[in-house]
Parts: C-alpha cells; structure tokens; sequence
C-alpha cells in the first residue's frame, strides 16, 4: 500500500467549499487547512498509479487551483530499507555495539 501527502491549494473564500467537497468525495483524507487556502489531505493506494488517478481526479475539484505531492510512503520501500539496516549492522563490530 502508498500513503501520501498533498497539498491542496484553494482560493481562500472558497476554503471551506473546497475541504467539504474533498471529504465528500472519497479520495482523500482531509487533515489541516490555513487562511492562505492551503489544505493538507492524505491519499492511499495499492500503487502508485492509483494514487496519481486519485491525485488528478482533486486537481478537477470544483475551486481546486493546484494539488501537488508532499511525500510518499510505500510500503515494500520501507521493508527493503529495514532490511539493508540489519545487514548493516551485522557489519558494524561489536565492540562498537556495546558503546
């Protein structure tokens, strides 16, 4: 599964149109907004291709100027890079491990 994080701009005075819209649509989770007309939302999916259609299907929001991609998360990333970890520290000698 992908998590990601996006930011969402809007004009200011149509905020709060924009943030009901985002809820009531499904695509995201809608976290933070600011007077600027910024607003942090959360998408997820199986991969990364759905998370761009979900990306492009906010940028057609009614009152949506922009949205663009924060950060990303994939899982299979993550496990990949726990795993280098440990053989990294089975490498580091263990006298410096008990430091």
């Amino acid at each position: 599964m992908n998590i990601s994080g996006i930011v969402v701009k809007a004009a200011p005075a149509q905020v709060d149109e924009v943030m009901e819209a985002l809820r009531a649509s499904g695509l995201c989770e809608v976290y933070f907004h600011d007077e600027a007309g910024r607003i942090i939302v959360t998408v997820e999916g199986a991969d990364t291709n759905e998370e761009i259609r979900k990306m492009k299907e906010i940028m057609g929001v009614p009152g949506v100027i922009s949205a663009n991609l924060a950060y990303t998360y994939n899982e299979e990333e993550i496990a990949g890079a726990l795993d280098q970890m440990k053989d990294a520290i089975q490498q580091v000698p263990e006298a410096l491990l008990d430091a």
